[in-house]
């Protein structure tokens, strides 16, 4: 059998164009014994790198190529039916580092200067430039000659061919594929013959855009998702393009990869074109693409000969700064003077980054960083084990101090495992694109791109794909997406084996069967390309040198063609400038105290023992905090009652899956209920302030170094073998542990095992202690702000969430929780975003609204900042600049309440049109001739100054909305409601009659369930059997449902559905009729709301702290209870919280009526509780 090698082969990274597997393509051309594989992807080399990895693991030689879209002028980009954009594609090898170097070069210039829609491309210009080192081939029929053989003749194409040959010599060759088409019959003809008369080589390829034959029913579905078409359309097979009544398809299966027998069979007239392969893999040196992390060059100060020298001065000029309370941006360090401890942990640390050669990183990263603070942008004390390095913290990297939070720098860098720093770097999300911009300043935009990602037909997707190009109607290609588990991480084959339904469907030879196998082999296919969220990469010089970029409408940097697992690989420098919101709600919020208290705040220096913090921690009352406002955080907060920020540090590295085990016995070992117990006694010194438990990787680390004698350096490789559960390096860790522990303290064996098995088992759930400590120092400056300025930081809060209506309801509550007034916008008192008044209450902004637009916004703004609050509505008519605030912003106003503050005048006045014309278009009309009136004034030689005398519109006499519609209205330009909801006055009912809130329903499958709500939409239509039903919608504080009722469920409740009606529903939520897969509340009852307390309501219960009882509290419950009689009785629960007691006791004096006018009057009273009884 002859040795043939394939040198035209796409996969999945032409993009919905491939549906190859880099690896199950390389597997197939293993077994088949194949020396070589060319990548040629489509404009782009995506997957070059991962092509090279792969055939080096199956012992393949790998080529690396690219089939081009050629051009005749890459810089035009206007074309019109005249003057089409002609596209050839063109197939080049590289032969060498050199030649890898160039198809990057061309394949990056395709994209920065040939962009046009969705096609990179090249011309014959650039392509003189940069052909250095590649191999080209007459490529497929849609190439130049073959295409010039086909519409240009003969002769022409001979001149074409003559040019490439001249360009390439003897990296020239004829390139014939057989796909049992007549055209390519015709072109192969010709080619032949020019190959003879110009003694050029023949080669034999196949334009494999998939692995197997039967992979091309699952190819053709791959591009009718590309270009949105039906499968049942037919494919154009003729010249040209066929309209609109045909897509684009492959013409048959045969555009596959072929095995050597199978080339050998359809080439055995042409043996030497098989042969011929092989002296261009002969030719071919494949380039090394992995290489170590190049540098960018930092320009150092004349003063100082290396990067080395420079960090050292920095670093011990901070040092002094930092270590003398002083700020680092303080200049004058002369007499300063450092304790021995950190100057032997500068020197240790500096040492190591010298050997490892790494002080350029640092010098990168500090100045970067020092841009930021410069151009005003937070930045977080930091991230991960960085917050482990002191030299770090000194030159400004970090912002948390090791030394005395007793973090480890070989965590962070390890001299006994060689690997590049990590430092992760949080901004401000408003101000990171500042310190980006930064970068790309200092370094160049072409050194300086953000990093491609991949996006994947995921098991679900790859359903619906699928399902839509077959046309399967939605409901059916959802009810088998549903059937997938909604779990990370899931794969097809892994639910067909979950779920015996789906494994069912999958075995059965229908469309559903169809779907799901076609499904499975196209899942996994990469759909499209994104960027990724942070990272960004420097290069030394010239992108293009080192790496293939492309450009994308999403960002204004190059962005790489190799995503995030390989590019530092490719050795580029990859940062990760993150984006953390909670830094910009600080740093708002200090604005705003500096603006309301005149208090500047220095965030970095406020005291970690602030009696109101840990108050508020203790508490739980951490709702809007960073890091601890989850509903199970704030209960354990409670029961440890943090006193430090020690006991922060370990919540938060306790708070997770694995080690949430351990927390009862945290806080008991604290609160002294349990024996603190230490593995042994010399551990005591770094396990005293966990109790004993081992809650931080950098203890399991001190542990090895304590009792066995390892490095630290040593200790971390420890620490890795027992994270990944390496038996075989455990098992030689153990022996060195133990005899370690025997030769330095004389430890038992036995007691050395013992605490070994201790490390090992706290190794699974041990959590970085630098990256803790440091976000536990952001998670209490948010609480001390809180706890502090409760107004100011949670006004900050709310307008960093504005755009999410969930979340901003859920702050609001929070808000009036804490007694924190939220009033709705105000004309003259809101500012863009939220702010605090002068009365520390929380005003609402005017961005927030919908309709208000910004230009709106700032003109009003502005003008009343420069001529003062407006008196009346005429005044707002006469002032503001009436282009920017138009009648939709005039209306959205009105309808938020923003005008409320203006009196004699309520909101549907503005609306109510009595002769054609409602007050607000009224308002413009008059604000118009005033403006008019008083231009003329100024140019009219008899006017009195300022005498501009337009007469202003009457308000119109009509009755004040209701309270629910005042509320509709606001909801409509706010997204939710601003002055309260319509279901307050019935939010005891909700809390204790209801099962549940209608965003949990989901719980209550087959199950009877009871919820309350406002009828937000009611229609009633009629049935194709004459009998009518109504379809509804109710809403809660939470979401809404659509509802239906039919037949006697119509006749005996659709009388409860008016809009605007509070109802109570009981029911069952159970499976749609007919559906396997859409579940819904079938209404077994409906009540009136505002009559279910009467109607339920047995009793009151009340839960008072024992602690707080006193003669004052008995008295005012007795008023009380007295001032409500009614039927229901009184329960008294009195509990003791240190003692977990409690005594029961039900009043026989007072009978009460348990009415909001009660409830109000029992929730103005401290600690205590209550609940219906029904």
């Amino acid at each position: 059998m002859p040795t043939f090698s394939h040198l035209h082969c796409h996969t999945q990274f032409s993009l919905l164009d491939g549906a190859a597997n880099i690896s199950d393509l390389m597997k197939k051309a293993q077994k088949d014994g194949m020396p070589a594989v060319a990548l040629t992807d489509h404009g782009n080399m995506f997957g070059a790198f991962k092509f090279v990895a792969e055939a080096n693991k199956y012992n393949v030689k790998p080529i690396v190529g690219c089939e081009f879209y050629l051009v005749e002028d890459r810089h035009k980009k206007n074309f019109n039916k005249d003057s089409k954009d002609n596209r050839h594609h063109q197939l080049l090898l590289a032969k060498d580092q050199n030649g890898y170097k160039n198809l990057a070069k061309l394949c990056s210039l395709g994209y920065i200067e040939g962009m046009y829609s969705k096609w990179p491309r090249i011309d014959k210009e650039i392509l003189l430039k940069y052909k250095e080192g590649l191999i080209a081939t007459t490529c497929c029929i849609g190439a130049e000659v073959p295409q010039a053989i086909l519409n240009q003749g003969e002769e022409e194409a001979e001149k074409l061919f003559q040019w490439w040959l001249d360009l390439f010599g003897e990296d020239y060759y004829v390139e014939l594929q057989r796909h049992k088409m007549e055209q390519q019959e015709k072109v192969n003809a010709v080619l032949l013959k020019f190959a003879k008369k110009y003694n050029v080589k023949v080669i034999a390829s196949n334009d494999s855009h998939y692995v197997n034959q039967d992979d091309y029913n699952a190819h053709d579905i791959l591009l009718c998702v590309n270009t949105g078409e039906l499968q049942s359309k037919p494919v154009w097979k003729g010249d040209g393009f066929g309209g609109r009544d045909y897509r684009f398809g492959f013409p048959n299966d045969q555009f596959y990869f072929k095995t050597t027998d199978e080339m050998a069979k359809l080439f055995h007239d042409l043996p030497q074109a098989l042969d011929n392969t092989n002296e261009i893999v002969d030719k071919i040196t494949p380039p090394k693409l992995k290489r170590d992390i190049l540098l960018p060059n930092f320009p150092l100060p004349p003063q100082f000969a290396t990067a080395d020298d420079y960090l050292y001065h920095l670093t011990f000029e901070g040092a002094k700064k930092r270590y003398n309370g002083l700020p680092l941006t303080h200049e004058d360090t002369s007499g300063l003077t450092l304790p021995s401890e950190v100057v032997e942990r500068l020197e240790h640390e500096l040492r190591i980054i010298k050997t490892m050669g790494f002080a350029g990183y640092f010098l990168i990263v500090q100045d970067f960083i020092a841009a930021g603070r410069r151009l005003g942008v937070a930045v977080g004390p930091g991230r991960g084990s960085a917050a482990g390095s002191a030299a770090a913290y000194c030159i400004g990297i970090t912002n948390i101090d090791p030394i005395k939070y007793s973090l480890l720098f070989e965590r962070f860098l390890n001299p006994e495992r060689v690997s590049m720093p990590d430092i992760d770097i949080d901004f401000d999300d408003q101000g990171r694109q500042q310190v980006i911009d930064y970068v790309v300043d200092k370094y160049g935009k072409n050194q300086v791109a953000q990093i491609v990602t991949f996006g994947t037909m995921a098991a679900k997707s790859s359903i619906k794909d699928v399902a839509r190009v077959l046309d399967l109607p939605l409901p059916q290609s959802n009810k088998l997406a549903n059937l997938v588990p909604t779990v990370v991480g899931m794969t097809l084959p892994k639910a067909f084996s979950e779920v015996p339904e789906l494994q069912e469907l999958r075995r059965m030879k229908d469309i559903n069967g169809q779907v799901l196998e076609l499904a499975e082999k196209l899942e996994g296919s990469v759909r499209n390309t994104g960027i990724h969220a942070a990272g960004v990469i420097i290069a030394p010089d010239d992108l293009t040198d080192y790496i293939p970029v492309f450009t994308s409408k999403d960002s204004e940097l190059f962005v790489t063609q190799f995503d995030g697992k390989h590019i530092e690989d490719a050795g580029m420098l990859k940062m990760d400038f993150l984006g953390l919101k909670t830094l910009t709600i600080i740093k708002d919020a200090l604005s705003m105290i500096k603006k309301n208290h005149g208090v500047d705040i220095d965030i970095d220096a406020i005291p970690m023992d602030d009696p109101k913090t840990f108050e508020l921690y203790q508490k739980g009352d951490t709702v809007g905090t960073f890091q601890f406002e989850s509903e199970g955080m704030r209960m354990y907060l409670k029961d440890l009652k943090p006193t430090n920020i020690e006991d922060l540090i370990a919540m938060n590295a306790l708070y997770r899956p694995g080690p949430m085990q351990f927390i009862p016995n945290f806080i008991n070992r604290k609160h002294g209920k349990e024996e603190v117990i230490y593995p042994h006694a010399l551990l005591e010194p770094i396990l005293n302030y966990t109790y004993g438990i081992m809650v931080y990787q950098e203890q399991i680390m001190q542990t090895a170094q304590i009792l066995a004698g390892y490095t630290l350096g040593g200790a971390d490789l420890l620490r890795r073998a027992m994270g990944k559960k390496d038996k075989e390096k455990m098992a030689k860790e153990r022996v060195k542990f133990v005899k370690g522990a025997k030769e330095i303290h004389g430890i038992p064996e036995k007691k050395a095992e013992e605490v070994f098995d201790v490390m090992e088992k706290f190794a699974e759930y041990g959590f970085n202690r630098s990256h803790s400590a440091a976000y536990s120092v952001v998670a209490y400056q948010t609480a001390y702000l809180k706890a502090n300025y409760p107004s100011e930081y949670m006004a900050s809060v709310l307008t960093h969430w504005m755009g999410n209506i969930e979340k901003i309801t859920f702050f609001m509550d929070e808000c009036r929780r804490q007694n924190i007034p939220v009033l709705g916008p105000d004309i003259n008192e809101s500012s863009r975003f939220f702010d605090v008044n002068k009365q520390g209450k929380i005003r609402f902004g005017l961005g927030a609204i919908k309709g208000t637009g910004d230009a709106a916004v700032d003109n009003i703004i502005e003008e009343r900042q420069k001529s003062g609050f407006f008196k009346d509505i005429y005044e707002v008519a006469r002032r503001v600049n009436l282009r920017a605030v138009n009648k939709r912003t005039f209306e959205s106003l009105a309808y938020s309440g923003a005008f409320d503050s203006f009196e004699n005048i309520h909101r549907a006045q503005y609306f109510y049109d009595a002769d054609g014309a409602n007050l607000i278009e009224k308002l413009i009309k008059y604000g118009n001739s005033y403006l008019q009136a008083k231009g003329a004034s100024q140019v009219s030689l008899f006017a009195t100054a300022g005498n501009v005398d337009v007469p202003v519109p009457r308000v119109p006499v009509c009755e004040p909305w209701s309270e629910i519609e005042k509320l509709k209205y606001e909801k409509d330009v706010v997204g939710f409601y601003i002055s309260g909801h319509p279901l307050d006055q019935f939010r005891l009912e909700i809390e204790n009659f209801c099962s549940d809130t209608i965003d949990n329903l989901e719980n209550y499958k087959n199950k009877e369930v009871c919820i309350a709500g406002i009828v937000t939409k009611s229609i009633v239509r009629q049935g194709k059997n004459g009998n009518p039903f109504a379809l509804f919608t109710i809403e809660d504080y939470n979401a809404s449902l659509d509802m239906a009722l039919f037949g006697e469920d119509y006749m005996s409740m659709s009388k409860y559905i008016t809009e605007g009606q509070f109802i109570y529903i009981k029911g069952k939520y159970e499976l749609r009729y007919n559906s396997t897969d859409q579940w819904e509340l079938r209404p077994k009852q409906i009540q009136l709301l505002g009559e279910m307390r009467k109607k339920l309501c047995k009793g009151l219960h009340v839960n008072l702290d024992l602690a707080r009882v006193n003669t004052k509290v008995v008295e005012e419950l007795a008023k009380i209870a007295q001032s409500q009689p009614g039927d229901c009785f009184l329960k008294i629960v009195l509990h003791d919280v240190e003692d977990k007691i409690q005594v029961e006791t039900t009043s026989r004096k007072f009978r009460i009526q348990p009415s909001n006018e009660l409830i109000g009057q029992l929730a103005a009273l401290d600690g205590l509780s209550y609940k219906l009884i029904w």
